[in-house]
This record gives structure tokens, sequence and C-alpha cells, in this order.
């Protein structure tokens, strides 16, 4: 099974889990699995990360060959069938433009595409003004789970080692 990670997933983990100052098992694993081709991320969720100008972004600017796919143009039926999704349901006109401009709408085709699990800190909400990536999920079909779902399937083990 592939990942797609959501830009959530990058920045709750700095900011509150696997800070990159005291959990660097937690990103060499991300950067592993990403060689591996088993997770992995777009250019999109780079963009986003990078607006931030932080430790994250230089960290994800350091891994974006191994972390971060470009969006091809080959993807323009999942584009169609996501905007036809959301556009179908009962969310707001301006919810609808949003998402289609955010990192959210690519993921989406690319997991679409490829048949990946998008990988979120999202859940599923009933809001008519913000579409939420389980919702798109759930309508077209695509697997979703949460990081830390995702660290249990592949086993992950952040392990303390030796102190300096």
């Amino acid at each position: 099974m592939s990942y797609l990670l959501d830009s959530n997933v990058f920045m709750s983990a700095k900011n509150l889990h696997y800070g990159l100052d005291f959990c660097p098992a937690f990103w060499e694993w991300l950067t592993h699995k990403g060689n591996t081709g088993t997770v992995f991320s777009i250019d999109k969720v780079a963009d986003e990360i990078e607006a931030g100008q932080d430790e994250l972004s230089d960290w994800a600017r350091d891994h974006a060959t191994a972390l971060f796919r470009r969006t091809p143009p080959s993807l323009a039926p999942q584009f169609a069938s996501v905007s036809a999704w959301a556009t179908g349901q009962q969310y707001a006109p301006a919810a609808v433009n949003t998402f289609m401009l955010a990192a959210d709408f690519h993921l989406l085709a690319h997991a679409l595409a490829g048949g990946h699990a998008l990988v979120t800190h999202e859940v599923p909400s009933n809001s008519p003004v913000r579409i939420k990536i389980p919702n798109a999920c759930l309508g077209l079909g695509v697997r979703f789970m949460t990081p830390f779902q995702m660290l249990r399937i592949e086993r992950a083990r952040f392990v303390l080692g030796a102190t300096a």
C-alpha cells in the first residue's frame, strides 16, 4: 500500500508529536519510506509547507526529491472526477471554489489516479462551508486514515537510542 500525506501530517508532526528537534526518527522514517515510494506527498503540499518559512520548510526543501511528487497533466481525468463530485454536493459555492484551489483537490486527484491511501488529521464534517478530505474520500471511494493508523499498519518503530 502507498500513502499520500496531507500537509497537516507534516505540520502537526512538527508542532505537536514529532518535533524535528526531539524525534528525528520520525523524519528519518518518512525519508526512508519516501525513498522506497511507500510514503509521499505532492508539490502543492510542499508549497503549503514552504509558506511557513520555518524549520519544516527547510526540512521539506532538503527532502523534496524523495517525498514531493509533481502533479502531471495526465491527472486531468481525475481532476474532472473530483470537480464533478465537489460541485454535485450541497456545499456552498465559496467552499467548492476554495477546495478546488487548495492542495486537497490535487491530493484527491493523485489518490484516485494511483490508488493511494490519503493520510490526514482531518475528520469528516457535514459543514456546507468547507469540504474536508475525509468527506471527499468517502464520496470518491478513496481510502483515508490518520497518520497514527498508517504508522501502525507500517509497524513504524521509533526506539530511544543512546544519549549523547
